[in-house]
């Protein structure tokens, strides 16, 4: 560190010091809040320490005032297009889940996929719920299941294709995911 980073550095603590009180409260009775107050003020001391100066003491208030009444302005412009954003999604007529019929449909599939699960041997059942639901792998499955891997592989394969009629409109081997 030279000379002139060190001397900068005191003076922004030496400002830091003496002002950092006063400025958290200017900013808290602006705001309304001590939270973003202290955002506020943590954002300005960033901003002189980006700009590499300290005005002298007799400005620090001054210009802290100056920087913090920029910041308001940006905070509060910033906030109104988030409200006015915020607002035209409300508009919006977004449907909040899926509709009734998505959900019949969705209903449906799924029970014919539980019909064509629950008509497989057991083992292939329970290799095809670990896997796909549970997340397991085909070691971990052999493991827990007490076969092959191999088996493993052809249980899952049987499974997911007593599932493929009913995922004729999606991706193969969608139905189990």
């Amino acid at each position: 560190m030279d000379n002139g980073s060190f001397a900068l550095r005191q003076q922004l603590e030496r400002l830091y010091i003496d002002h950092h009180g006063w400025l958290s409260s200017l900013l808290r009775r602006k705001l309304g809040n001590a939270t973003d107050a202290a955002d506020l003020a943590h954002d300005i001391y960033l901003n002189l320490i980006r700009k590499g100066a300290v005005p002298a003491p007799h400005e620090c208030r001054c210009h802290l005032t100056q920087i913090a009444k920029g910041m308001l302005i940006d905070l509060y412009r910033r906030r109104r297009l988030e409200a006015g954003h915020l607002e035209r999604l409300r508009q919006q007529e977004v449907p909040l889940g899926p509709s009734e019929e998505s959900r019949a449909l969705a209903f449906e599939a799924l029970t014919q996929v539980d019909a064509a699960i629950s008509l497989q041997p057991a083992k292939a059942r329970q290799a095809l719920l670990l896997h796909r639901l549970g997340g397991m792998g085909h070691r971990e499955i052999a493991s827990e299941i007490e076969v092959s891997v191999s088996s493993v592989e052809k249980y899952i394969a049987s499974a997911m294709r007593a599932c493929q009629p009913f995922a004729s409109d999606r991706p193969r081997n969608r139905c189990a995911h």
